[in-house]
């Protein structure tokens, strides 16, 4: 290994260390624990050497945070998608119970990342497309894009009321399965979830 490539490896290393020490306190305290002064003295480094991995401070550190997160949900919902609609749908509400603050800075929080554009981030676009996958075959006469950011919104709307506690604790595998059984086969989807009744 030449010095360059070494210099590569370490400054590497020491991106995810930033982004995993980061992501830890975060899902502790909240990402508003999260400065550049605590994350220097977690990790032993000093704050210029924060800066000059992410130059954007906290802001470009939740964003590296999100896209770690982003190719995370992919490999939960790809892995999902042999159980259908259903499958997908169950794997991201529990990949967002298990990982709430990772979950807010991928869609809650301001972030500089951009969704639907030419410049989006290629995890980002994967995400979308394993839900798109399984949209696609029920989409009908529908436009399977526009559909899937509905069927997006919902799953993110379910998710974010019940962490609220806006929602009845007691009803949250009948409201997935009700939203499983309105976007799908009603029959086949909701025997996945559990053999709910859906209306």
């Amino acid at each position: 290994m030449t010095q360059r490539q070494r210099r590569v490896r370490d400054r590497t290393e020491r991106g995810r260390r930033i982004v995993t020490a980061a992501r830890e306190l975060a899902e502790e305290e909240g990402w508003e624990a999260v400065t550049t002064r605590r994350l220097a003295a977690l990790i032993e480094y000093s704050q210029p050497v924060l800066y000059s991995h992410f130059p954007g401070g906290k802001d470009a550190i939740m964003a590296a945070a999100a896209l770690e997160g982003f190719a995370e949900l992919v490999e939960a919902l790809s892995g999902a998608r042999g159980g259908g609609l259903a499958g997908v749908a169950r794997a991201y509400v529990e990949f967002a119970e298990e990982k709430p603050a990772l979950y807010d800075a991928m869609f809650t929080l301001a972030s500089e990342l951009r969704f639907a554009e030419e410049d989006t981030p290629e995890v980002m676009k994967a995400g979308f497309a394993e839900l798109l996958a399984v949209i696609e075959p029920v989409a009908g006469e529908q436009d399977a894009g526009v559909l899937t950011e509905v069927f997006w919104s919902t799953l993110h709307g379910l998710v974010t009321l019940d962490r609220g506690g806006r929602l009845s604790q007691g009803n949250r595998d009948e409201r997935l399965a009700l939203v499983v059984a309105r976007f799908g086969a009603p029959e086949a989807q909701t025997k996945e979830l559990g053999g709910h009744p859906v209306a």
